[in-house]
C-alpha cells in the first residue's frame, strides 16, 4: 500500500478514523487505502505561485465530510507601513468568497424543489410567472415559447452574456422588469441548442418570487441555506464581517483585478435582480455541505446517511443528469492523448463524461474580483471546492487537478458511468447585422479612439472592467509593436455565435487577434472587446518566445539551458510535449497573436509546414522565469 506524506485538515477528520485503519487524524482512511494530501497541497501551492490571484482556499470532500482544507496567499492585500509591505491575512475554510455562477446550482435546486411541491411544472411557459415576457415576439413562426426548462438548461436561445451580466448583479427589480418588457435579442430558437446565459437564471429568480411571494434571497436562505446549516452563506459581504473577524483568518476575502500597475480592489455589487445567477457568498466549509449533498445522492437506493436534506435524493440526481450537449467538448491535442471529454449541462450543473474516471459534475464561477469551482465524482463521493479572489480566477484548472490527484489514491468504482448523449440540434445562422456593424465601429475606435463613441458602442461594464484610458494604452502598445494596423484581408472574420466576432489586425511587424461579444439588450451593445498584445522585443517574454521558436526549429531535444524555468515547471515534460508538437507540425514561424497581455503572457500561432499550433507561455516579467507553457492544435 503506497503512502504519501499528509497535511490533513485536523478539525474536519478528528476522531473519525474508521476502526481498523490505524494511523491518526492526520490521515484519511477508506476501505483499506490511506489517502494522503501532500500532493494535493503541492498542486495548490504550484497554482498559487503562478500569481493568478492574491489568495485562494480549497477543500476536499470524501464520504460527505470536509476531510482536508487549506488557504494560500492573502485574503486581502496587506498595506505598506514604514516603507515595508506587510502581507494580508491568509484565507481558510471559513473565509467568505463570492462564488459567482456556482449560485446557479442553488437557483436550479429551488426551482426543482417547487416542482416537487407541485407549485410549478418545468414545461410551463416562463411568461405565466413573469408577465413582462408575454409581449416577446416568437423567434421564428414555429418556435416554442420560453419555458422554465429552457431557462434551467440554458436553451432559451439567449446570447452568452458574460461579462455584461456580471455587472447587472445589483440591478433593481423594477429596472429588470422594464428591461424585460422591452424585449431581448435571441441567437437561437428556444429549445434548439445550449448557450450559456446569466439572463435566463435572473428570470428564474423572478419565477421563484412569483410562486413563493418571497424575495429570491429570502427563499434561498429559508429553503436551502438554513436547513443545511450553512451559517456563512448569504448575499451581501457585510453579513459576514464582525469586529473580531475583519482582520482575522476568516472574515471576507476582497476581490481584485489585475491592472498595469498591479492588483486593484474591485468593489462589491449589491444583490439585485441578477443575484439568482451569481449573487451568493460562501466558504469552503459551507460549500462542502452543498457538494456532499449532491455526491451522496448516488447510487440510488443507498442507505440513509442520517443527514436531512431539503431536496429529495432523486431530484439531486436529476440535476446531475445531462440535459443538453454544451458544444464545449475538449479537442484531442495530439495522437496518443486520451479521448476528449464530452460536456453537457444538467439543471444548474455541468456534467462531463471523463474518459478515465467516468462522470464528473461541476460548476464554475467567474466574476469581477473572484473565481470559483466545485466539482465531484459521484461514483466515489469525492469532491473539491476551490475559491480565488481575482477576476475570473482560474479555479476550474486548479479544482480539476486537485480532484485528479485525490482520485488517483481512491479505489476505482466497480462500475463506471455510461453517458449516452444525443447530438445538439439547431441550425446556426450567420452573425447579427448589429455584430457586423459593431465590428466596424470597434475598428474605427481602434484607429482613432473617442470616448463618446466608446460610450455609445459599449455597455457600461466595459469601462468598469478596464477603464477607457487603460484600453487606449493597450491599443498604443499594439501599434508600437506591430505598426499601423488594418483588417487582415487574407483572413476573414469568424463568428462563434451570431453575437460574437473574431477578426485579425495586420501590421508591418505582426498580426493580432481582436474579439467582441454583444449582449442581449435590444438593441444589443458590445459587452467585451479583447485584444492580443504581442511581447516587446527584448523583453523577458519576447526573448523566451524567440528562444523557444529557435529551439523548436533546431535539432536539440533537451530543454535549452538559456530558457530558465520556475521550480514548478517540469522542463523535461514540457520539452517532450513541445517536441512532439513540433514533429507533427514541421518547421514553424510565428503567426497571429491570439491572446496575452504583452508582458507576462502570450498565446501565438506557430504556422508549421503541416499544421498550425498555438503556443501559450506565462513568464515572470521581473525574473524572466518561465512559469507555464503549453501547445495545442
Amino acid at each position: 500500500m503506497s503512502r504519501v506524506a499528509l497535511a490533513a485538515y485536523p478539525d474536519a477528520i478528528h476522531d473519525r478514523t474508521p476502526a481498523g485503519c490505524g494511523g491518526t487524524a492526520s490521515r484519511f482512511c477508506q476501505t483499506g487505502a490511506v489517502i494522503d494530501f501532500a500532493d494535493v497541497d503541492a498542486v495548490a501551492a504550484s497554482h498559487q505561485q503562478r500569481g493568478g490571484q492574491p489568495g485562494l482556499a480549497y477543500g476536499i470532500v470524501i464520504g460527505g465530510e470536509l476531510v482536508h482544507a487549506a488557504g494560500l496567499g492573502e485574503r486581502h492585500l496587506g498595506e505598506r507601513h514604514l516603507g515595508e509591505q506587510h502581507a494580508g491575512p491568509p484565507p481558510d475554510a471559513d473565509t467568505v468568497f463570492r462564488i459567482a455562477s456556482m449560485t446557479k446550482s442553488f437557483t436550479a435546486s429551488a426551482i426543482l424543489a417547487l416542482r416537487d411541491d407541485g407549485a410549478l411544472r418545468l414545461d410551463d411557459p416562463a411568461e405565466e410567472y413573469v408577465p413582462e415576457l408575454r409581449g416577446w415576439l416568437p423567434v421564428t413562426p414555429d418556435s416554442a415559447r420560453v419555458s422554465i426548462r429552457h431557462l434551467l438548461t440554458m436553451t432559451a436561445g439567449f446570447p452568452t452574456d458574460d461579462p455584461w451580466g456580471d455587472r447587472q448583479q445589483g440591478l433593481p427589480l423594477e429596472d429588470f422588469a422594464s428591461f424585460l418588457s422591452g424585449g431581448v435579442r435571441f441567437n437561437w430558437a428556444p429549445g434548439t441548442r445550449f448557450e450559456y446565459s446569466n439572463l435566463g437564471y435572473a428570470i428564474l429568480g423572478r419565477v421563484i418570487t412569483a410562486v413563493t411571494g418571497a424575495a429570491y434571497p429570502d427563499y434561498i436562505r429559508h429553503r436551502l441555506v438554513h436547513p443545511l446549516g450553512m451559517t456563512r452563506t448569504g448575499f451581501e459581504a457585510e453579513e459576514f464581517e464582525t469586529p473580531g473577524q475583519a482582520t482575522g483568518p476568516a472574515g471576507t476575502a476582497r476581490g481584485y483585478r489585475r491592472t498595469p500597475d498591479g492588483w486593484a480592489e474591485v468593489a462589491f455589487d449589491a444583490a439585485g435582480a441578477f443575484a439568482p445567477m451569481g449573487g451568493i457568498f460562501s466558504t469552503v466549509r459551507d460549500l462542502a455541505r452543498w457538494v456532499a449533498g449532491f455526491a451522496e445522492a448516488f447510487p440510488p437506493g443507498s442507505p440513509d446517511t442520517g443527514r436531512t436534506h431539503p431536496i429529495r435524493p432523486a431530484t439531486r440526481r436529476e440535476m446531475q443528469l445531462p440535459q443538453v450537449l454544451t458544444g464545449w467538448d475538449k479537442p484531442t491535442a495530439f495522437p496518443g492523448d486520451a479521448a476528449p471529454a464530452l460536456s453537457a449541462y444538467g439543471f444548474g450543473l455541468f456534467v462531463e463524461d471523463h474518459p478515465g474516471f467516468g462522470r464528473i459534475v461541476s460548476h464554475s464561477g467567474g466574476y469581477p474580483g473572484f473565481g470559483s469551482n466545485m466539482r465531484w465524482h459521484p461514483a466515489s463521493g469525492t469532491g473539491v471546492i476551490a475559491l480565488g479572489n481575482s477576476t475570473y480566477a482560474a479555479m476550474m484548472a486548479l479544482a480539476t487537478r486537485l480532484l485528479d490527484a485525490v482520485l488517483r489514491h481512491r479505489e476505482p468504482p466497480e462500475h463506471g458511468y455510461s453517458v449516452a448523449l444525443a447530438p445538439a440540434a439547431g441550425h446556426e445562422p450567420g452573425p447579427w447585422p448589429e455584430t457586423l456593424a459593431a465590428r466596424e465601429a470597434a475598428n474605427a475606435l481602434l484607429r482613432s479612439w473617442a470616448d463618446a463613441e466608446a460610450v455609445r458602442l459599449f455597455s457600461p461594464n466595459v469601462a468598469h472592467d478596464a477603464p477607457f484610458e487603460e484600453r487606449q494604452q493597450v491599443i498604443a502598445m499594439i501599434r508600437d509593436r506591430i505598426g499601423d494596423f488594418r483588417d487582415d484581408e487574407h483572413r476573414p472574420p469568424e463568428f462563434d455565435t451570431p453575437a460574437h466576432c473574431r477578426w485579425w489586425l495586420a501590421g508591418e511587424r505582426g498580426v493580432v487577434q481582436a474579439q467582441i461579444q454583444l449582449n442581449p439588450e435590444r438593441p444589443p451593445r458590445v459587452q467585451s472587446l479583447t485584444l492580443a498584445v504581442p511581447p516587446a522585443a527584448g523583453s523577458p517574454l519576447g526573448d523566451t518566445l524567440a528562444a523557444i521558436l529557435a529551439w523548436l526549429n533546431g535539432t536539440d531535444c533537451d530543454w535549452p539551458a538559456a530558457i530558465p524555468v520556475a521550480e514548478t515547471v517540469d522542463a523535461g515534460l514540457l520539452a517532450r510535449r513541445l517536441r512532439m508538437a513540433s514533429a507533427w507540425a514541421g518547421p514553424s514561424r510565428l503567426g497571429a497573436y491570439r491572446a496575452g497581455d504583452g508582458a507576462a503572457s502570450v498565446a501565438v500561432e506557430l504556422v508549421g509546414e503541416h499544421a498550425t499550433l498555438t503556443l501559450t507561455l506565462v513568464v515572470d516579467p521581473a525574473s524572466g522565469l518561465l512559469r507555464q507553457g503549453d501547445i495545442l492544435p
